[in-house]
């Protein structure tokens, strides 16, 4: 149950910023880079001196021998030495006792003014700034975060494939908090820019990826979008060896693989894809991979599957009662309202009108359905008569998706 819950989930966040964020990336959020962008400054230094506030203990205060600087500013003019407002104990960075330190600088109202037109004087008088050391990652003497940040602010401004290029190649790095922030750097991306890097990418590198046993699963996904616009044909057969080997192990980025296998063999990669759908005994993830392939084909790629073959794949996991909600709303979200029948008549069916998600479904559909469509006013009168509660907080879902999101920051 949990996974089929978490599945909900996902795809109404999906149908949300369709078309937007990048298919099969299973990494999102704040990156490394992006936080470069909001800090005022970041250093890399030692913390030494720790000293707890002795009127309250969870307070304290810390100093940061500044050994280099990753992005400048104005305040650290002259200064070699940060007092942080954190206590920071002094086994908390590790062997080497290091960190970056990401800064924000806050100024009173009363000094506004003057920041603006004087910061340096502002910047150098410590009663007018605030400073809020709001993250610290330690690092060691290998590490090569300072020089990975630092590269991202260089790249921050480049078109979306050199930039997104200079994160492809911290993908495979050992130090996993820039592997990782490298990753949610794709996340963030849309296809459109996922893609124009792809087709320039080392397919055999990224095959190897695939292979390696020891490549996390979450990352499978977008290894697979890599290979599917890098690849060759003949790498299809690589792919299909792998799917039929241990189905499995590709569960956690089965999607991203699937869809790379349908991109380099449409024929044999569509075939493959109604073979999973038929097989009523497979697992609920596995059909789910399935599912937003179809939706990934539908919104970005038709030139590869037909509208009309994925329609009919859709038709057929709305089907099987399990899941049979998510097809409804991509079905709905896309206005194919020559389903409405089909879609009405799954309420009297045991195994679809029983679930309680998918007899919410059947009545967005119904609700949202041309208003000219008899069968479909007739069912959402029949269930407000019955509950008239539940046809209110649909129609209240309806409407919220209708709102605008609100801007990125």
């Amino acid at each position: 149950m949990g996974t089929r819950l978490l599945a909900a989930t996902l795809i109404l966040l999906h149908t949300a910023v369709v078309a937007s964020a990048c298919p099969f990336c299973s990494a999102q959020g704040t990156t490394l880079s992006g936080e470069v962008a909001e800090a005022d400054f970041i250093v890399v230094g030692r913390m030494v001196n720790p000293r707890r506030d002795p009127a309250d203990i969870s307070k304290g205060t810390t100093d940061l021998q500044i050994e280099s600087v990753v992005k400048p500013h104005e305040f650290l003019k002259g200064k070699k030495v940060l007092t942080i407002p954190r206590y920071v104990p002094g086994d908390s960075a590790g062997k080497d006792g290091k960190f970056i330190i990401f800064c924000k600088l806050h100024t009173p109202a009363a000094f506004t003014a003057t920041a603006a037109v004087a910061s340096a004087a502002v910047f150098a008088d410590p009663r007018t700034v605030t400073l809020d050391a709001y993250r610290g990652e330690p690092v060691d003497g290998k590490s090569k975060l300072a020089d990975y940040l630092a590269g991202a602010i260089a790249v921050r401004e480049k078109d979306s494939t050199t930039r997104l290029r200079y994160f492809f190649d911290y993908l495979d790095t050992p130090d996993l908090v820039i592997s990782t922030d490298a990753m949610n750097e794709f996340g963030s991306a849309d296809y459109k820019q996922v893609r124009a890097l792809a087709a320039t990418l080392p397919a055999a590198k990224v095959l190897g990826w695939i292979k390696d046993p020891s490549t996390p699963q979450s990352r499978l996904g977008l290894y697979g979008l890599f290979i599917g616009h890098c690849g060759k044909k003949e790498d299809a057969v690589a792919l299909r060896g792998l799917l039929d080997g241990t189905e499995a192990k590709f569960v956690g980025g089965l999607d991203g693989i699937l869809a790379a296998y349908t991109l380099l063999d449409p024929a044999a990669g569509w075939a493959y894809l109604n073979q999973l759908i038929a097989d009523d005994k497979s697992d609920f993830q596995i059909r789910y991979a399935v599912f937003k392939v179809l939706s990934f084909f539908w919104d970005y790629r038709q030139d590869v599957v037909k509208q009309d073959d994925i329609l009919a794949g859709m038709l057929k996991l709305m089907a099987i009662g399990d899941m049979a909600d998510l097809p409804m709303e991509y079905l709905r979200k896309w206005g194919r309202w020559e389903f409405t029948d089909k879609v009405l008549a799954y309420a009297e069916v045991k195994s679809h009108g029983g679930v309680p998600i998918v007899r919410r479904a059947i009545l967005k559909f119904a609700l949202a359905a041309p208003a000219d469509h008899k069968a479909a006013k007739a069912y959402v009168e029949k269930i407000r008569l019955e509950d008239p509660d539940r046809v209110k907080y649909v129609e209240q879902t309806l409407s919220d998706e209708l709102k605008p999101l609100p801007p990125k920051p």
